[in-house]
């Protein structure tokens, strides 16, 4: 009888073990199943991103590890862990930029492009006009819109439509010898070390002809005040700006070249004299945009042209005592009305229609998030932010954000986003050196520019579905 009851108890005492295991089990699978449960329940999107190398590590290239994918791998892992709709992967993937063309055009022809491409406006507008790109107006809000300048959503803009979110950006300045200017007894002409200066016209024009009278040989030997080039497309843009200066504004409404009148053709007879008159580097029609950056490394001009990774290259260049050492600073391009000329190159990511609406759509969430998040967008400074609030927080690590920053308002779209663009630069420049040879008469060059350049415009408009629309 006792035996019996022993074991009873012993039965009852396992049936209890076995039932708290189970419970406890169920109490420790029971997180996993929620976790396991909420991930299972989402679908599953996957979706690949494709960049050229911009900059290394997340907020700073010094980081342990840091590579050109940092920021978009880090980026993808905060985003997925905060998604509630999908369970989302991104595969990040850096292109080479002389790639870049041709890899986005077999995966195009093939159906397949990358779902989001983080790239230059200025390299990829073509695919907006190709339809290749979906716009991107439903995830831009007034939040952004206040802190981003209206001139940076005008470069990102093509027709009604915004297909890119801008990041971050790289501006367009001139840059000068303060060292030769002094020599030269230009101190009143000498801005502020972390200032862009501007010059009136009639200031640069002082400026250019007391460098080439009074700066001393027997320092700056075989200098000249100014560079200009037009060997090929390189450097397009400042040569643009200069055709600008006289108030023309190259394109009209309707995105046709409109060069030809008297104030583009007052531009290029500018161009034209301070080439003739020994105020540049000779041989302007031979001369290419690198040559004039070396140029004024080795201090053998007095202003040059820039931008803010060139200006960056060149600093550390004297540093690391890869160059002389001088007194490099900014300056804008100067017009006639008294207003500077600039211009950017504003970084940012496309969504492709790949057409999957689910991956739209994710891949447009994923944009708006990394461009937006209030950690994840301080990494624009890298570059220069195109956010006022970013540029504020760090313009006492980089003081040019603020001076940059204030430039937007002046800014100009060089490309005026019309189809082709990359045509009208294979036009541009045989014309220049048709200037500078006197080939053609300053008349000449702005007329055939123009007639040449809308024929460009007006056959790729054709096949634009911007215009199509």
């Amino acid at each position: 009888m006792l035996r019996k009851r022993l074991f009873v108890v012993l039965g009852f005492a396992l049936i209890l073990f076995i039932l708290g295991a189970c419970s406890d089990e169920g109490s420790s699978s029971e997180g996993t199943t929620d976790s396991s449960d909420s991930d299972s329940s989402k679908d599953k999107v996957e979706l690949s991103l494709w960049l050229t190398p911009q900059w290394k590590g997340v907020l700073d290239s010094d980081e342990e590890g840091a590579d050109y994918d940092s920021f978009f791998n880090h980026a993808a892992e905060k985003f997925a862990a905060q998604y509630e709709e999908y369970d989302v992967e991104i595969d990040v993937e850096v292109i080479a930029a002389d790639q870049r063309d041709e890899m986005l055009n077999v995966n195009l022809n093939g159906g397949t492009p990358p779902d989001i491409f983080y790239e230059s406006v200025f390299a990829m507008g073509d695919y907006a006009h190709r339809g290749a790109l979906v716009p991107l107006n439903d995830i831009v809000d007034e939040e952004a819109k206040g802190d981003i300048a209206s001139n940076y959503w005008d470069t990102v803009t093509f027709g009604d439509d915004v297909y890119f979110y801008p990041y971050s950006h790289m501006p367009g300045t001139l840059v000068y010898n303060a060292d030769m200017f002094k020599a030269a007894g230009l101190e009143d002409y000498v801005g502020g070390e972390e200032e862009i200066k501007t010059w009136t016209l009639d200031e640069f024009d002082t400026v250019l002809n007391t460098l080439k009278e009074d700066v001393p040989t027997d320092k700056y030997s075989n200098a000249y005040p100014m560079g200009l080039y037009a060997l090929n497309t390189q450097g397009d843009t400042w040569n643009l700006a200069y055709l600008r200066m006289f108030g023309n504004p190259f394109f009209d409404d309707n995105g046709n070249i409109v060069l030809n009148d008297e104030n583009g053709a007052e531009a290029a007879a500018w161009m034209k004299d301070i080439n003739d008159s020994g105020l540049t580097n000779p041989g302007a029609e031979s001369v290419s945009s690198n040559d004039v950056n070396a140029m004024f490394q080795n201090q053998q001009l007095g202003i040059s042209f820039t931008n803010s990774v060139l200006y960056n290259n060149t600093i550390a260049d004297m540093e690391s005592g890869n160059a002389p050492e001088f007194d490099a600073r900014l300056a804008n391009i100067p017009s006639e009305s008294g207003d500077p000329l600039t211009f950017t190159y504003v970084t940012g990511a496309a969504v492709f229609d790949t057409g999957d609406e689910t991956r739209i759509k994710v891949s447009k969430d994923f944009v708006k998030f990394f461009s937006s998040d209030p950690e994840l967008v301080k990494s624009s400074k890298n570059g220069v932010p195109v956010r006022t609030s970013v540029a504020e927080e760090f313009k006492d690590e980089n003081p040019f954000f603020a001076a940059y920053d204030e430039n937007a308002q002046y800014m100009f779209s060089f490309t005026g986003n019309v189809p082709g663009y990359s045509e009208l630069r294979q036009v541009l420049y045989p014309e220049l050196q048709a200037l500078y040879t006197g080939e053609k008469t300053p008349e000449q060059v702005v007329e055939d520019y123009q007639t040449k350049g809308n024929e460009v415009i007006e056959s790729s408009r054709a096949d634009s579905v911007i215009y199509s629309e």
